[in-house]
């Protein structure tokens, strides 16, 4: 099995109040996020939520994984000791913006 390694995203902007899928599983391939980097890019302090969603599930308590609180022009790295998996066709990660504008960068495997 085959995996392109690196950055599974650019860096995504995400203003404060809105919801954005980062990655989303397509054509069978999975996906493992071996970190999540978030800065505070406006410097007013921010949170980053991060929610896994299952396939047809949404964005909410029930998929929260992370509440990263920013302080003003900080950054967060989040390593999980294994990998988040994604791998069923329309699971994904998203992340919600709260205060201020975050810049999301994710990094791990895909396969390929």
């Amino acid at each position: 099995m085959a995996f392109s390694n690196g950055k599974l995203s650019n860096v995504i902007t995400i203003n404060p109040g809105s919801t954005v899928g980062i990655i989303t599983v397509a054509s069978s391939k999975k996906v493992y996020i071996r970190s999540i980097a978030a800065c505070d890019v406006i410097g007013a302090g921010a949170t980053a939520q991060v929610f896994v969603v299952q396939n047809g599930g949404t964005v909410g308590n029930g998929t929260k994984m992370f509440d990263i609180t920013l302080a003003a022009k900080d950054t967060a790295l989040i390593e999980p000791i294994y990998p988040i998996v994604l791998d069923t066709d329309g699971d994904k990660l998203s992340v919600t913006a709260i205060g201020s504008t975050v810049n999301i960068l994710i990094t791990g495997d895909k396969e390929a």
